[in-house]
């Protein structure tokens, strides 16, 4: 019975496969086939592009980005007793970041957060020759500075136009990411005229605060792009397929530190104006409006019954370029020199190309009409004067920014204002460090930048200039240099 069952089986199975191969389709199938269509890139509708060849910007961006090796003297206290009798320790501290060769005779920029405060600067090129470097100038506000190099016949990146670059392009980031020296990451425009807020904002090892109005506010028009930026990739060139510097890398928006889908780059058209400025002044001469302004966002639109355009005035300085020209508390501005503006961080970006005694064409809409304006712009003192950064400057490449009334009441002051960053000058010689509470400058009380200026103005050549203060520790500062 069991073999019966086996051999009827295998015969079964014998004649069904037998009636299929010989049956053959259907002569009246009803369903239609159906077959799998790939959409191609010359379909109705969808553009002829293909994936760009980065090789060439590639290999031209490399050999012109540098490695930055920073060392400085930190002050530390190895005990309780070195603090609570005022005896700090030197100790050396190294760090590193990236650079970009702009020109054949050794000119180099990169971020200010990078060389801020060193006391020797390193330059390794992609061919392993290193250099020491100096600064010609730094600007904490875009967070650039200017090396240079002695050397000749260098391979350099020439400036692109960082505001013809569009939103989904392809981009390189060139740089030395954890000294992993030249490393090249691809990714694509993802934003342009990013303004990062205190909460979002973040740069490898570094983070920095700032008003948002204040007259010395930070300039942020940043191109955000998804190509992979890390710690040491600070001051590295972002590059275009066609091998043209269109930014500066300098941040990342991270919830780590490290990189987390988003970096961020200052613009060609800004780096190039501070460039120039640092290579023939040995400051930034920066153009103010003199205005205060806020975005306008839906809410506001409706309240102030405007359009959702522009960027609104909240008020104008007294002494500036704005409001001599007519531009009024409640004024849209729509447009810098027939440039569309719609956002503070687009404003700055076209303010920021310019110097005092410029001339630029404000579009507005009061009244729901629009006005044009023509505005000369000024520095921040209220005055078209241009000068030269040398060691006479009144504030010595040194940056301050105001005390807070906690802070006074904390320390014990009543007047002080704080050294923000320490440029090249003569307050960086006598090592003063970021943070130190100014209180007296030749014992008389100082409360603003204006009030420091005013005494060291009155100082003639050769004569000293003592400051006292305090650091946030409680340690008591002074130090004395010679105009």
């Amino acid at each position: 019975m069991f073999l019966a069952s086996i051999l009827g089986g295998l015969i079964a199975v014998s004649v069904y496969t037998h009636q299929t191969d010989s049956k053959g389709p259907s002569s009246n199938e009803t369903s239609p086939s159906r077959y799998v269509h790939l959409a191609s890139l010359d379909s109705q509708g969808i553009r002829d592009v293909s994936f760009p060849d980065l090789t060439f910007a590639a290999e031209k961006a490399v050999n012109c980005v540098v490695h930055v090796k920073v060392k400085s003297m930190e002050e530390m206290y190895g005990s309780i007793f070195d603090y609570l009798y005022g005896r700090p320790q030197q100790v050396p501290r190294e760090g590193s970041g990236s650079g970009v060769i702009i020109s054949t005779d050794g000119y180099i920029v990169t971020n200010n957060h990078v060389v801020n405060g060193s006391d020797e600067i390193e330059v390794v090129l992609n061919d392993k020759r290193a250099f020491t470097a100096s600064i010609i100038g730094s600007d904490p506000y875009t967070d650039l500075a200017l090396l240079k190099i002695d050397e000749n016949n260098l391979p350099f990146l020439s400036f692109g136009d960082s505001e013809a670059t569009r939103v989904g392009e392809w981009v390189l980031a060139v740089g030395n990411p954890f000294n992993l020296m030249s490393t090249v990451t691809a990714g694509i425009v993802s934003a342009k005229g990013r303004y990062l807020s205190d909460e979002s904002q973040q740069r490898p090892r570094q983070q920095r605060s700032q008003q948002a109005q204040s007259p010395q506010q930070p300039i942020e028009s940043f191109i955000q792009t998804d190509a992979a930026v890390n710690a040491g990739n600070s001051g590295g060139a972002l590059v275009n397929i066609r091998g043209e510097l269109i930014g500066i890398n300098s941040r990342i928006y991270s919830r780590t530190g490290d990189f987390s889908g988003n970096s961020f780059a200052i613009p060609s058209t800004i780096v190039q104006k501070v460039v120039d400025d640092l290579k023939e002044f040995g400051v930034v001469h920066r153009a103010m409006l003199g205005i205060f302004m806020r975005n306008i966002d839906d809410n506001f639109a409706k309240e102030k019954d405007i359009k959702l355009e522009g960027v609104y005035v909240t008020s104008v300085t007294e002494n500036g370029g704005a409001a001599a020209a007519g531009i009024k508390e409640g004024d849209v501005i729509i447009s810098i020199n027939n440039i569309a503006v719609n956002s503070m961080a687009e404003l700055q970006e076209q303010i920021s190309k310019y110097r005092p005694n410029d001339q630029v064409n404000v579009t507005v809409t009061r009244d729901k009409k629009t006005q044009q304006f023509t505005v000369t712009l000024r520095n921040i003192e209220g005055n078209t004067q241009i000068l030269r950064g040398d060691s006479s400057d009144p504030i010595f490449g040194t940056t301050f920014e105001e005390v807070s009334q906690k802070e006074k009441k904390d320390l014990g002051i009543k007047s002080g204002v704080k050294v923000k960053e320490v440029g090249q000058g003569k307050l960086r010689d006598q090592r003063i460090r970021s943070g130190f509470i100014i209180t007296l400058v030749n014992d008389k009380p100082v409360n603003s930048v204006s009030d420091i200026r005013k005494i060291v103005d009155a100082v003639k050549s050769n004569g000293r200039i003592v400051f006292d203060g305090v650091y946030p520790n409680g340690q008591v500062g002074y130090y004395a240099i010679v105009k």
